[in-house]
This record gives C-alpha cells, sequence and structure tokens, in this order.
C-alpha cells in the first residue's frame, strides 16, 4: 500500500493519532523536494487555506507537480474559488436536497459540516457523499437556507473548513470519513514496502450480464498479490475515491449516458490508465461509427446501410432476406432483430425509431460461431468460438423479464487461429486504439467479415481463458503496471535548442590522443 501523507499548516492543528500514517506541516513537505525514487503517495492536503498562493495552495501545486496523488487537487481547489463553476456545481448538488421533514419548521437555515464526505444526519447522506463527489475537499461546510414556501432547501453558501474546526464531539465521524476515504481503516503496515500498483476493477454486484462474472476479478486479485500489484473491486459508489488508485479496469457493461464513461473520463482527466479508456467507449459503443470506420478504411464487414424515418418508405427494393436490423448502441444482442420479410421489417423498424432516430440494416450472413478475438495494445491475448444459442440465431437469446440463455463458449489457442481471422481483427482495433478489445468475426466460405468491436470483451474463468489460463491475467495486469511506471518515469532532459546529438563512441580518437 502506497504511503500515506498528511499536510497540514502547524503540526498541531492535526490532534488525532492514527497509526501507519504520517503527519508533516507543509513547510516540510516543500522543503522534502522531488524525488525520483520514491512511488506516488495518497496525500491529503488539510492546510488552513487554499486561497491562491497560500501554504495550502503550494502544497497541492508541488504535489501534483512531484505526481503525488494529492486531494484536494489543483483543479478542485481552482473550482471552489471560481463562482461559476461553483453555480454550476451547485445546481446538481441541491438536486439531492429534499423537504428534510425532520428539521423543525422555526428553523430557516443550518450549516452541516462534511468530512471526506461524510456526515452525521443520515437525511443529508447521499447529498454529502455528492458534495465531495464534486468539490473533493476533505473538510466541507455548507450553508443551508430554506426555500420559501418551506417546502425545501437551497445553499446559500460552501467553504473549506481546516482541522481546527472538527469539534471534538466528531471526532468519531472524521476519523472514519478518513477511513472510508483511504480504502482500509487505518493500522500498522506488515512492512516498509507497499504493493507496486493500486489497480480498481469496477463492477456491480448485480449487472445480469457482466463483462467479467465476479470470480474473475476475484482470481485477479489473487494473481495480483502474487505479482505485487494490489487489485481492488469498486462499485459506482466508490467514485470519490477513484483518484486514490493508480490505474482502473471496468468490468461493466459501458455506455455513454451511464457511470462507467463518468469514471472513465475521470480517470484519463487524472492521467490515470483507464481501461476502457472514454475515447474507446466512444467509438465502440456506436455500431453506425464502427461501420463507417471499418468500411472506410477496407475491412470487410456484412453490407450495411444506415435507415432513417424519411427513407423507410422506399427501402423494401434495397433489402434481401433475411435482414438483421440493430440499434446503434445496443448491446449483448439487445436491440438486434431479424426480418422475415417486410412487413416483419415495417413492425421492427418502427419500435426501433422510439429508441433512436437511425437504425442499421445488414444482410443476415450464418455460421455456427462466431470469433471473439481479444486484442491487447495491439497483441492477440485469446480468442474463442461463441457458438449461436441452441435454436436460435444469435449467441444469447434474450426471452421475458430478463431471462436469457447463451450458446456454448471454446476457447481457442491464439497459435491455433487462422491467419485470415487473426490479421482483419488486428487491423479492426487498431482503428479504436491501444486499449482492450473483443473483436467479432465470421468466417464464411467467401470470406471472413468483421461483424463489430467491443470495447470491454469478456473474460471469464472457465471460458475466455481456457485455453491461455493465468497467463492471460498476468498478461493484463503487466500491461497495467508498464502503463504507470511509465507515468511516472522521470522525461528524458530535452536538449538545448540547437544542439546536435552525437553518440560517445568507446574508441573515440579523441579520447585517445591519437
Amino acid at each position: 500500500m502506497p504511503a500515506q501523507l498528511i499536510i497540514v499548516e502547524k503540526s498541531s492543528d492535526f490532534r488525532w493519532s492514527v497509526p501507519g500514517v504520517r503527519v508533516v506541516t507543509a513547510q516540510d513537505f516543500i522543503a522534502e523536494g522531488p524525488s525520483l525514487l520514491q512511488r506516488p503517495r495518497r496525500i491529503v492536503n488539510l492546510c488552513r487555506s487554499y486561497a491562491y498562493l497560500s501554504i495550502g495552495y503550494y502544497a497541492s501545486l508541488l504535489a501534483e507537480a512531484r505526481g503525488e496523488r494529492v486531494t484536494p487537487s489543483m483543479e478542485a481547489i481552482t473550482d471552489l474559488q471560481v463562482k461559476a463553476v461553483q453555480s454550476q456545481k451547485l445546481a446538481g448538488l441541491e438536486r439531492c436536497l429534499g423537504p428534510l421533514a425532520a428539521v423543525p419548521r422555526a428553523v430557516d437555515a443550518m450549516r452541516i459540516q462534511v468530512f471526506f464526505g461524510q456526515v452525521e444526519d443520515k437525511d443529508l447522506a447521499e447529498f454529502a457523499s455528492r458534495s465531495f463527489e464534486l468539490f473533493r475537499c476533505p473538510l466541507l461546510a455548507i450553508d443551508l437556507e430554506r426555500l420559501e414556501g418551506g417546502g425545501g432547501w437551497k445553499v446559500a453558501a460552501l467553504h473549506p473548513l481546516d482541522p481546527r474546526d472538527v469539534d471534538p464531539a466528531r471526532d468519531g465521524l472524521f476519523l472514519d470519513g478518513l477511513a472510508r476515504f483511504c480504502r482500509r481503516p487505518w493500522r500498522h503496515a506488515s512492512s516498509t514496502s507497499g504493493p507496486r500498483m493500486d489497480l480498481a476493477i469496477l463492477h456491480d454486484p448485480k449487472e445480469a450480464l457482466p463483462p467479467s462474472k465476479l470470480k474473475t476479478p476475484q482470481a485477479m486479485m489473487r494473481i495480483g498479490q502474487d505479482m505485487d500489484i494490489a487489485v481492488e473491486l469498486i462499485e459506482k459508489k466508490d467514485y470519490p475515491r477513484l483518484t486514490q488508485f493508480d490505474a482502473l479496469f471496468i468490468r461493466e457493461t459501458t455506455a455513454i449516458a451511464h457511470h462507467t464513461f463518468r469514471f472513465a473520463r475521470k480517470a484519463a482527466s487524472e492521467g490515470m490508465p483507464v481501461i476502457d479508456d472514454p475515447g474507446s467507449i466512444l467509438r465502440c459503443t456506436n455500431k453506425a461509427f464502427l461501420s463507417e470506420l471499418l468500411g472506410g478504411n477496407g475491412i470487410a464487414t456484412p453490407r450495411t446501410l444506415f435507415l432513417t424515418r424519411r427513407t423507410l418508405a422506399g427501402f423494401e427494393t434495397q433489402l434481401t432476406y433475411p435482414a438483421v436490423l440493430k440499434v446503434p448502441d445496443g448491446a449483448f444482442s439487445l436491440s438486434v432483430k431479424k426480418a422475415e420479410n417486410w412487413q416483419q421489417f415495417q413492425d421492427i423498424a418502427a419500435a426501433m425509431f422510439k429508441q433512436s432516430g437511425l437504425i442499421l440494416v445488414q444482410d443476415y450472413v450464418y455460421t455456427p460461431f462466431d470469433w471473439r478475438i481479444g486484442i491487447l495494445a495491439g497483441e492477440v491475448i485469446f480468442a474463442a468460438k461463441y457458438f449461436m444459442s441452441s435454436g436460435h440465431w444469435q449467441i444469447i437469446q434474450h426471452g421475458e423479464a430478463g431471462a436469457y440463455t447463451e450458446g456454448r463458449t471454446q476457447a481457442v489457442p491464439v497459435e491455433e487461429v487462422p491467419r485470415e481471422v487473426i490479421e482483419p481483427a488486428v487491423r479492426a482495433a487498431g482503428l479504436i486504439g491501444t486499449g482492450l478489445y473483443g473483436v467479432d468475426l465470421k468466417q464464411t466460405k467467401s470470406g471472413v467479415v468483421v461483424i463489430e468491436v467491443n470495447d470491454n470483451p469478456n473474460i471469464d474463468l472457465g471460458l475466455e481463458d481456457a485455453a491461455a489460463g493465468e497467463g492471460l491475467y498476468r498478461k493484463l495486469l503487466s500491461h497495467f503496471q508498464a502503463l504507470v511506471d511509465a507515468r511516472h518515469r522521470p522525461p528524458t532532459p530535452a536538449l538545448p535548442s540547437g544542439a546536435i546529438h552525437r553518440p560517445r563512441l568507446v574508441h573515440d580518437l579523441r579520447d585517445t590522443g591519437s
């Protein structure tokens, strides 16, 4: 576990005794200077003020310059001081305020103290958590005023607190918030060195069809421990502490209007290695974009047409049956239908237009199985055959009330996959980025066609990993480790302008006196 550090203005400001954490003054921290040898620490800046050019301001500024993970960040400090940004965030925050029925009607204003997103009043728990998520300020005072008519409340003002403002009666709340923020209760470390990397795996334990079932990330936790990498499962509610990790691996089904995309964007903005990155999510979650991208780069796909309400009337002459209709942002065979005739086609299209203004129409290509090629940073790391669900034309057959049946998965050693399958898969993934992708292809007598590129491919114990084994997860973890190491590697000093670099040779005649 990386070193935990709390920065205060004066030593007396932090009155608590917390085993396993180092408390330093801002002056001492600044005097430390940068170190190229230490790995990034988790730092909580509890200085008395974050005002521009104050000692607290410089503590966070220099921490970021040294590659440390500091809260509040410079972005958070700036947001607290810019009224326009603060007003915008407050508009979203106030939606978490209800009528607060327990507050007497005679009370028109009150101040609450929020410590790392924690608050005493359970009715304000969501509000407090959201305030920390938005403003990233460890200790915050929020003034509330009752709206005219008494039906609700608004935020009148908010400002940072410092440790001296914590009433001794609230010590328990403060220490609990601090412990929650740092992921684990404070304790003496068993050794002086922590893991080389902290990886967060975002998952939803209630998701019906996740890209990885729970036992898979649990296996990564075990393998990571063997590799000196700490792996922790997090959920949507853990967004406020995302920056306490080195890297993020998303194992939920991604979508643009979804918290997975918000997690990806936050990680990317903080410079954290993340799979899936926001760009890959944007590209892969829309089949219309993929169709244009693949076709425009000469990659074979089933014949694809775009259908709108205006073009529906004259579309019949362009069709061959069966025809496949797709809502562009569907996943796991959802919103993918097959029409056997023109009447079915019109009925399906009418229903899909309620979801999307554009529909993809493709020629139906039958194969008993689809190839799934898993690619990480341009390297094929697994391959599998996904067989159609019994008696159905798709891999997954969806039923009523969320019920579904899946076809069989057969892992295939990468070296046994035909070259004509591997090559278009690698090319297609390369058009998206350098992350982790699952490319779906159909191998027919007339050639191989790419169906789509998935940004968060299924990886599960005993299925996709059956041929590659534990090595698949080691490759994933090693990839994250390499990205984290590269992020914190000191940059190569730039040569002075106009300088010419000449390699020094061992037998340079000028060094021998000849």
